[in-house]
């Protein structure tokens, strides 16, 4: 529609200019008039429905231009007007599209059916028939469906529109496979581990959706600036024609008053900025979230699956009552397929890796970061914290001789995950969770991006908590934390800025929603915190967090120099037609010099090199 609009007026001043020179001088006039009255007449009902959402813009300003010039006789000026009007709106149009592109370029490529393993072969179903457990047959360049896992020896994926890695990876069976990346090797199977609403692809989904619908503070801020700028440009327009009596002069100043830098910049700025994040798989949630993430003061991170990989492992084991290792592990793991906690899953993955055949869980109860019960082939198992593990076993955890050997049983940077059966604790599994590589210069990187305070919020005990971050860069630890300390912690810490929670796990999704600003790992971690958090990490890469911090950072300030210039600029150009050193028709063609050089800085910000540290 406002590229169509941009031919009318183009049309009107070509006649136009053109009717003098071929000998009918008379129609030139009219030409201009009748363009200039289609736009303002799309202008109007733009105006109107505004209006009518309760909002009012700068829009009014190229009203009153085209307007006053026509009423003066200024019909050139008037139908120049109406061109730049017509041609910053197909240009706003563009540059928002273009900002837009790699938020929206997976949407178009999303897989409505997929092809299921039944009981009789292979069949075709609607992605919203995959149901969790489901095998499924990916074939070459296909795209995924369902978040899920590989079952097949090998699989080799190209997750370039979902994480912003360009080289295929290859994901081996047992590793997991996120919806939304295609399939650029042979064809594979894979076990559904989501429904299709949770898994990632439909989160993109929701995710465009909310970007597109969200105002930035910054942007409602420019939209109380408009109505500032809006009262000027008119003051200044009466007080040139009443101090110099020339209509023209205050034509002029209503001609050149451009608005772009007010109500284009900001949000083309921003939508730049949400589509570079994305492009390098960092999801935010709307323009509101990308500011608010400009302005982080404290960081408050979770260990397990940030820090840390997320991936523990099966160091130790201890088993009472003449239970087996294995039998001990298939029964803790089958309960455990009932959580999305890290180290649940873990467990379940190592089930799963030593031939171990799982039963289904049946009346499963999770309480969020301590532990989950489950009936297992007519077994009550508990699995989590030595302490939940204990009481579930109705012991307490003082002197309990069992108890106290799976104490005895964890390191200074392991976790002990306790198994009770049918009212006994049964054993244990020492499980050690490495600390990612790099992670000592990315808090200090962070630190140089501005960052106050760093705190590691984690429910691991004080040992292995300190253990872990002993040679860290953080002011604070604290370690044992429930899900409600960690929203304890969250509001403690505005005392010194804004707040950006760190986590991954269901456990974390209270503390998430609590901050200014909560990012989700969410290609390991819980849909629980994906959907809570603001901003969403796709790729398994903490680095990618210093990554969203300077793309956010720069489309702000990007936003801002526009809106500095750009006024700046206007206000200089409004004060020299005031003065009658500016005629309309020069106005007009320096207000669209000025929209377009402010809308093309703010598309700076769909760039900007990545820091070398954290390719």
């Amino acid at each position: 529609m406002k590229t169509a609009l941009l031919v009318v007026p183009a049309t009107g001043l070509a006649v136009g200019l053109a009717a003098p020179l071929l000998g009918f001088p008379n129609i030139a006039r009219p030409a201009f008039t009748a363009a200039t009255l289609v736009v303002i007449a799309a202008l109007l009902a733009e105006i109107i429905a505004s209006l009518r959402r309760g909002e009012v813009g700068l829009d009014i300003v190229a009203l009153l231009s085209m307007s006053a010039a026509l009423a003066i006789g200024e019909t050139l000026a008037a139908s120049v007007v109406a061109l730049m009007y017509a041609g910053g709106q197909s240009l706003e149009a563009f540059a928002e599209r273009r900002a837009r592109r790699d938020m929206v370029a997976l949407l178009a490529r999303a897989p409505r059916s997929t092809r299921r393993y039944g009981a009789h072969g292979l069949e075709e179903i609607a992605l919203d028939a995959v149901a969790i457990g489901d095998r499924l047959l990916i074939r070459q360049g296909e795209t995924i469906p369902v978040d899920g896992t590989v079952t097949t020896d090998l699989a080799v994926i190209d997750e370039a529109a979902i994480t912003g890695e360009s080289v295929p990876a290859q994901r081996r069976h047992g590793e997991q496979v996120i919806s939304g990346s295609i399939n650029v090797g042979a064809p594979f199977d894979m076990r559904a581990d989501r429904l299709a609403s949770d898994s990632t692809l439909a989160g993109i989904v929701r995710l465009v959706a909310a970007a597109e619908a969200s105002k930035a503070p910054m942007s409602r801020l420019a939209d109380r600036y408009a109505m500032v700028f809006l009262a000027v440009t008119v003051v200044l327009a009466l007080a040139a024609y009443i101090l110099s009596g020339d209509p023209v002069r205050a034509v002029a100043v209503l001609v050149v008053a451009t608005p772009c830098p007010l109500i284009l910049a900001v949000p083309v700025a921003l939508v730049a900025g949400l589509s570079r994040a994305a492009a390098r798989g960092i999801l935010v949630k709307g323009g509101k979230a990308l500011e608010a993430l400009a302005r982080i003061d404290v960081l408050v991170l979770d260990k397990t699956g940030t820090l840390t990989h997320g991936r523990p492992r099966i160091t130790s084991e201890l088993v009472f009552d003449g239970i087996t290792p294995r039998e001990l592990l298939r029964l803790a793991a089958s309960a455990d397929q009932a959580s999305q906690h890290v180290l649940a899953r873990r467990l379940v993955s190592e089930a799963e890796a030593r031939g171990l055949d799982l039963a289904v869980p049946e009346a499963a109860e999770e309480v969020p970061g301590e532990g989950v019960s489950a009936t297992v082939e007519g077994r009550r198992v508990s699995v989590g914290g030595i302490a939940y593990a204990a009481a579930r076993a109705d012991l307490g955890t003082g002197d309990d001789e069992a108890a106290d050997n799976l104490r005895r049983l964890r390191d200074g940077t392991g976790v002990v995950v306790a198994v009770s059966v049918d009212g006994r604790l049964a054993g244990g599994f020492l499980m050690v969770d490495e600390l990612r590589a790099g992670s000592h210069a990315l808090l200090d990187a962070l630190r140089a991006e501005g960052l106050k305070r760093i705190v590691l919020a984690t429910g691991d005990r004080a040992g292995v908590a300190e253990a872990l971050a002993a040679d860290l860069p953080v002011d604070e630890i604290r370690s044992e934390q429930t899900p409600a300390d960690k929203v304890a912690v969250v509001v403690a810490e505005r005392r010194h800025g804004a707040v950006m929670m760190v986590g991954d796990g269901v456990n974390d999704a209270p503390a998430l929603a609590a901050a200014d600003i909560g990012l989700a790992m969410g290609a390991t971690g819980s849909a629980a915190a994906a959907e809570t958090a603001d901003v969403v990490l796709l790729v398994d890469q903490l680095s990618r967090l210093r990554e969203a911090l300077v793309i956010a950072r720069r489309a702000r300030t990007i936003a801002l120099q526009s809106v500095v210039a750009g006024i700046g600029l206007s206000l200089v150009a409004m004060v020299a037609a005031a003065f009658g050193l500016i005629a309309p028709v020069q106005g007009a063609l320096l207000q669209e010099a000025i929209d377009v050089a402010v809308i093309l800085n703010a598309l700076r910000a769909l760039g900007g090199p990545v820091p070398a540290e954290i390719r």
